[in-house]
């Protein structure tokens, strides 16, 4: 199985999921893409090492830096990317599951630093409850 995980700037919510699977699932190949390239978010980063999860060797990248593969899955993870999601021509099953946006909650309601570290951990152990279900996840 092969799944493309989509966010708007492939920066958090994408990049947990992609890590998430590559620690979770080693046997399902996983990439991970924005719509436009944010860079790495250190506050991501931060809470999956917590969690055990080094994501040192991922980058942030849009869909044109993507290897040509057949993905079974383009997953979006934020309703932006779900609009904006380019064409993929195969037989890929697009599917929508949303998460919040940490870096958007912590900006909008000016959270301390340990309060919006606290939505980033919320978010991130809802990714792995997807990872860990997968693919059933993917189909309900």
């Amino acid at each position: 199985m092969k799944i493309l995980y989509l966010c708007t700037g492939n920066s958090c919510r994408s990049q947990m999921a992609e890590a998430w699977t590559r620690h979770l699932r080693p046997e399902i190949g996983v990439w991970s893409a924005g719509v436009v390239r944010h860079g790495m978010n250190p506050m991501a980063v931060r809470v999956m090492e917590e969690a055990g999860v080094d994501m040192s060797g991922q980058e942030s990248k849009t869909v044109d830096d993507l290897p040509d593969e057949a993905f079974d899955y383009v997953v979006t993870l934020c309703g932006h990317a779900a609009e904006n999601c380019p064409y993929f021509p195969s037989s890929a099953k697009r599917v929508h599951r949303g998460f919040d946006d940490p870096p958007s909650l912590v900006r909008e309601q000016d959270l301390s630093e340990d309060d919006g570290l606290a939505v980033y951990r919320r978010v991130r152990d809802e990714i792995r409850v997807m990872v860990e279900g997968l693919p059933a996840s993917l189909e309900a």
